[in-house]
Parts: C-alpha cells; sequence; structure tokens
C-alpha cells in the first residue's frame, strides 16, 4: 500500500494535469503567483480532492502550505528521489 506521501503525490499531479498547470514543476516551485499561479478555487479543490483521497490536508489543517514540497512534507516521511 502507498504512503500518505505517495498517494498525495499523485493527487497533486492528477489535479495539475485538471487544471492545465506544469504537473511536471519541481517541488519548491510556490504553488500561488509567479509559480503554478493557482487561485483560490483551485486550492480549495486541491484541499478537497486531498482530504476526499487521503482523509487530511494541510490547509484544513490550519497550514498555508507554499510549495508542493510543503504539502507533501505535511503527509510525513521523505521520499528521497523526489528530493
Amino acid at each position: 500500500m502507498a504512503s500518505a506521501r505517495t498517494r498525495a503525490e499523485q493527487v497533486i499531479r492528477t489535479f495539475l494535469q485538471r487544471a492545465d498547470k506544469d504537473a511536471e514543476v519541481g517541488l519548491d516551485v510556490p504553488i500561488f503567483g509567479e509559480g503554478l499561479g493557482l487561485d483560490s478555487l483551485e486550492t480549495a479543490e486541491l484541499s478537497a480532492t486531498l482530504e476526499d483521497e487521503i482523509g487530511s490536508d494541510p490547509f484544513s489543517a490550519g497550514l498555508m502550505p507554499e510549495t508542493i514540497r510543503e504539502i507533501l512534507d505535511f503527509y510525513g516521511e521523505t521520499d528521497p528521489v523526489a528530493s
């Protein structure tokens, strides 16, 4: 069974593809502004998708991650390949 972090990475990749964002961006690219450019609706959708698929998400937990890495770090163990 895949770890929560691995599942989150898959959810984010699928979400970015659906949202017409570059799914191959680096982990440290900002998710807002000049980075991926997610707006508040897209952020809410990502939050809901992570919650539905994994059971928790950093946004609902009161965190405001600014990069994909910070979202993934919420789910625990670091994948050395993705670093």
